[in-house]
């Protein structure tokens, strides 16, 4: 039954925002600094249920319960890798709609194409160094003791619970990497918030405020599913094996596949642009037949 339900959540992760970044791709219209970013973000969320979902599903079926030391080396890295980018992402998208609420008329010239581009490399290569700094340190420590890992993916809490050595250094750093990250991100976030609600304040009409917040509201419901678990799994001072199971199950399988419905039904244009795209491919086989 799990099997069954979750691999629906991962086939809908998958094909969901491979529409939405196919759609992104096609629609001209669409090639605006805002989509570039929710383009990334689609991409992202292709990859990031990727890393544990195939592996966690073989188990559920009753396959090998087995995973080698490479392949948990391996999950942690692209877990906290993709997890570090996703925060950097989102930060970026709050900075692009920064600029465009309280800097409408600057909007084109400020979030250039250089700029665009620019920051997605930095989230990217930003992710790469957090996931390889937290890997090296999980993994320079001996292990030669247990090995049954309480939890479906090798994680940093339930890996260092397996070490022959003192792991204190280990929960400290990674603690404090994970923490600084998450906090540092958040903040901005919240800054950008912060000003652009200043701004929608301002506007006298009631229908550009409703606007401009409905430009923001996808965006604020994806942090609040990203932030949620970060905090619940990595930032408590005590873990809890199934509070942490739950959480990242959510976080693994579930926020990946609601994203797709969370940017298109509330998108006009994204909405108009799948439409056409989808028109333009029905057509050619009605012609067909």
């Amino acid at each position: 039954m799990f099997f069954v339900l979750f691999l629906v959540f991962y086939i809908f992760a998958l094909l969901g925002n491979l529409l939405i970044f196919l759609t992104i791709l096609a629609s001209s219209n669409l090639h605006t600094p805002m989509y570039f970013f929710l383009g990334n973000l689609a991409v992202f969320d292709i990859f990031f249920p990727s890393v544990n979902s195939p592996k966690m599903m073989d188990c559920l079926v009753g396959q090998s319960h087995i995973i080698s030391y490479q392949g948990c080396v391996s999950q942690v890295f692209f877990y906290h890798t993709l997890g570090g980018t996703e925060c950097f992402l989102y930060t970026v998208m709050a900075y692009d709609r920064f600029v465009a609420i309280c800097y409408p008329m600057r909007y084109t010239v400020i979030m250039n194409h250089r700029l665009c581009t620019c920051l997605t490399v930095g989230t990217w290569l930003g992710g790469f160094v957090h996931g390889s700094i937290l890997t090296f340190l999980i993994f320079k420590l001996p292990y030669c003791g247990p090995n049954e890992v309480d939890s479906f993916f090798c994680d940093i809490p339930v890996v260092l619970s397996l070490a022959c050595a003192d792991t204190s250094l280990a929960q400290t750093v990674s603690f404090t990497n994970v923490g600084i990250v998450a906090l540092m991100c958040f903040l901005l976030i919240i800054t950008s918030y912060t000003r652009i609600v200043i701004s929608i304040l301002k506007i006298r009409s009631s229908e550009g405020r409703r606007r401009a917040f409905s430009t923001c509201s996808a965006h604020l419901t994806s942090i609040i599913l990203v932030y949620g678990p970060v905090i619940l799994v990595y930032l408590r001072p005590a873990s809890s094996p199934w509070l942490d199971s739950v959480v990242q199950v959510f976080n693994n399988v579930i926020t990946p596949s609601l994203n797709p419905l969370i940017y298109t039904l509330r998108n006009k244009d994204v909405k108009l642009a799948l439409k056409k795209m989808v028109t333009k491919v029905v057509q050619p086989l009605g012609d067909k037949e």
